[in-house]
């Protein structure tokens, strides 16, 4: 269970990352475009920007799958919910929002 847990942490973490990563990048693109930067350098930026984007979908969905198996895991082993372990996972589960 605690295994779980900590990946559910972990990729809400990554999530957060990517996602104000693409932010960060598209601001840049942004200003680049503003600034009328050399093309090949701005067309490499907005290729970073793509690769940033997909990201966060990806991450989105090992955090969904994830947070289903915890949920299951949990399910399975509720004689266990007195353990801290347990108590810890079901923190975590909980404190994981699933959008979209």
């Amino acid at each position: 269970m605690r295994m779980d847990g900590l990946v559910c942490k972990r990729l809400v973490k990554e999530e957060i990352s990517y996602t104000n990563e693409a932010k960060a990048q598209e601001e840049k693109v942004q200003r680049m475009e503003a600034q009328a930067e050399d093309f090949y350098v701005l067309r490499k930026q907005k290729e970073v920007l793509q690769e940033s984007k997909m990201m966060v979908p990806d991450c989105h969905r090992r955090l969904a799958k994830a947070h289903a198996d915890l949920l299951q895991l949990l399910e399975t082993e509720e004689d266990l919910a007195e353990s801290e372990e347990y108590k810890e996972a079901r923190n975590v589960l909980d404190s994981v929002e699933l959008e979209g």
